[in-house]
Parts: C-alpha cells; structure tokens; sequence
C-alpha cells in the first residue's frame, strides 16, 4: 500500500506537532516494513530537522514554502491536489490538523485538541479564524479521524458532531530516546550551560495563555518560601502569542532572579532537564494530550498537572492534579512532591509503570490498522 504522509510541521516545527510527527513517523518506519511510504514537506530540510532515511520511504520537497502552500491550499482552496505534487496514493495522512486537496487518495487526519473552540481566549483572532477554517472542514472531509485522546474524541463529537466510529483514538509515546540520565558529568554541563539552581520545578510548553504559565509563576512564588520548596522555576518554551502576562507576573511578584525561561530546547537535552528537576509541572487549561508529563515520568521525575482536558485520563494516578485556575491547590501541589519523600517514591514508581502505556512503536501499529481499514473502503 502506499500511504502518503504531510511531514511539513515534522520539518517546520521544533515542538508540540512537529514532535508527534516525527516520533510517529520514526516509529511507522521501524514497524512497517511492508507499506510503502512517501513523507512530503512544503518547508525545506535543514541541518537541524531532516526527512528520516528508510528503505521503504522517500521524500518530496514541495514547490513553494510552507506558508504559501497554507495560503494556497487553505485560504484559496485552490484545486491543486497533493498527489500530484508528491505522487499517487492509497491513504494520506495529514497530522497537524488539516487536509490539502487529494485526487484519489483516502484520507485520515490527526486532531490534537480543540482548544480553539473549548478557550477561544487562549488563541489570537488570526489563528483562531484560521483553525476555525480549516479544522472544521478537514474533519467533514476526513474518511477517518484520529484523536490523541479520549477528551479530544469527546470535543469532536460534541463540538463537530461527529460520529464516534469516525474516530480512533490513539495515544502518542514516549521517544525511545527520552530515558533518564544518571551520568554525572552530563548532568553538571547542563546544570551549568542553562543556569539551572536545584531544586527547581521545570515546565516545557511554549509560552502561550493555554499553558497557564503566570499562575505557576505565582504558585511558585508561594511554593518556594517553604521548608523543602524549590529554589528555582524554570520554563523550557519559545514565546508563542499573548505571553505578556507572564512576564509581568515575574515582576509583579518579584522572582525575577529565580525565575528562569530557557526558550526551545533542543530534543537531545530535554532527557537532561527532566532528570534535573525535582518535578514536572503542566498546569494547562487544557491539553489534548501532554507530552512533557509521560516524558518526565520515563524519566522518574514526579509530575504535578492540571485537572483539566486530557490530563488526568494521561497522568493517572502518577502524579498529583490541582484545578488550573486555583494557584494555592497548585503551590500545595509543588511543595507537597518536593518536600514528602515516600510521596515521591510513590509518584515515581507509578510513572515508571504507568509509562509503559505509551509506546510509539504501538501507536504507529494502530495507525498502520487505520491506514489498511480506511484503504479497504
């Protein structure tokens, strides 16, 4: 069978999707030997994020970059279809939301969140117009949609009302890279090469109003005065859009000088950053799923999260959950995991064994069955 996959956010996009994407396709190109597979990208390769070298895949560079594929394909809705820039195929995948124009081909699409629709605010006017464009219309015209969990299956039934046999839900893993690190000398290069001060609490996310950032800056403001508290917070996240808040609540409160934001961070680092921290927080309004606390938990640091979305269908009972809008249930939460030792035992053993349901190796499976299942329609 040949599937046809849009690699562009794997190539485009440092975190969030451009992860999913290339994890699923690492992991579709270990477990099918079989299926043929074409990656397509409307943005170039670079030195940093490349197309993956397999025997049964190839790659296609598209025509124009990425921004003007979007506007051609999503804003002009112009009748140009994929097959006929990357070649014929049986199934396409398109993971980040939308679907380009097909000929021929099936089609299967990944819808991560509908945070667009459920916090409206979180999201400034042009993207939200714009998903509220494209998504909407890539799930009527999908053949198969999968979700990321069963919070984002929910929405979709009840916000686009659609079918639930229209839907798989597949839960991300975790990369086989992202494992704990105990060498010490790697550890203190790193220590030393961000400016980290242990303990400290880490959230990785971009800096945008979902990820909830300035009341874990004001629960860590609470949290760090207290016997056993963490000495630094350290958010690991380019700036997205409408942050301004987050940094005021680092003036605001004073913690400027213990307050630590470190931008993107390459993937290779981030097994180091998880085994520094004391915990992981993600106090998210919402989330469609929650890489960074399945990553922590391979890791064996302790994650406290919101209570909101998908996390608590993620995190379990291996990790602590506090509302995302109350910042003192928060702070108890960060110091309560830094200064209980059998709590944090506790926490790190159910990570560990909680961890195990996240394989990508066996979500590519499920995704290969979706493929042959929409294909034989």
């Amino acid at each position: 069978m040949r599937i046809l996959v849009d690699y562009t956010a794997a190539i485009a996009q440092g975190a969030g999707i451009g992860r999913y994407t290339r994890s699923l396709v690492d992991a579709l190109l270990r477990v099918d030997q079989d299926d043929r597979f074409t990656l397509f990208s409307a943005e170039r390769p670079s030195g940093a994020r490349s197309f993956p070298i397999a025997p049964q895949a190839h790659a296609v560079t598209g025509p124009l970059d990425n921004r003007r594929m979007t506007i051609l394909w999503h804003r002009l809705r112009a009748p140009l279809p994929i097959e006929a820039l990357a070649g014929r195929a049986d199934v396409l995948h398109a993971p980040d939301f939308s679907l380009p124009p097909t000929l021929g081909a099936q089609t299967v699409v990944t819808i991560h969140d509908l945070t667009f629709m459920t916090h409206p605010e979180c999201a400034v006017p042009a993207l939200r117009a714009y998903l509220n464009r494209v998504v909407p219309h890539a799930v009527r015209r999908a053949d198969h949609i999968i979700a990321v969990s069963q919070r984002t299956a929910a929405d979709l039934v009840e916000l686009l009302d659609v079918a639930p046999k229209n839907i798989t839900v597949i839960h991300l893993g975790v990369d086989p890279s992202v494992r704990r690190v105990d060498d010490a000398a790697t550890l203190a290069a790193a220590e030393a090469r961000y400016g980290l001060r242990r303990p400290f609490a880490l959230a990785v996310g971009t800096i945008e109003p979902r990820k909830n950032f300035a009341r874990l800056i004001e629960a860590f403001s609470l949290a760090r005065s207290r016997p056993g508290g963490p000495a630094q917070l350290v958010i690991a996240g380019r700036k997205g859009w409408l942050y301004d808040d987050v940094f005021a609540a680092v003036e605001r409160l004073g913690v400027s000088d213990a307050v630590r934001f470190l931008d993107y961070i390459p993937d290779g680092d981030l097994p180091t950053l998880y085994s520094l921290a004391s915990v992981v927080a993600m106090p998210s309004l919402y989330e469609g799923f929650g890489i960074p606390v399945v990553e922590a938990m391979a890791c064996g640091t302790p994650v406290v999260a919101s209570s909101a979305g998908s996390l608590p269908e993620i995190v379990g009972d291996a990790g602590l959950l506090a509302p995302p809008e109350d910042v003192d249930a928060l702070a108890d939460a960060l110091t309560r995991v830094m200064s209980d030792e059998a709590l944090r035992a506790q926490l790190v053993a159910r990570g560990a064994a909680r961890v195990l349901a996240f394989d990508w190796d066996a979500a590519a499976r499920q995704h290969v069955a979706v493929y042959h299942a929409v294909a034989r329609r």
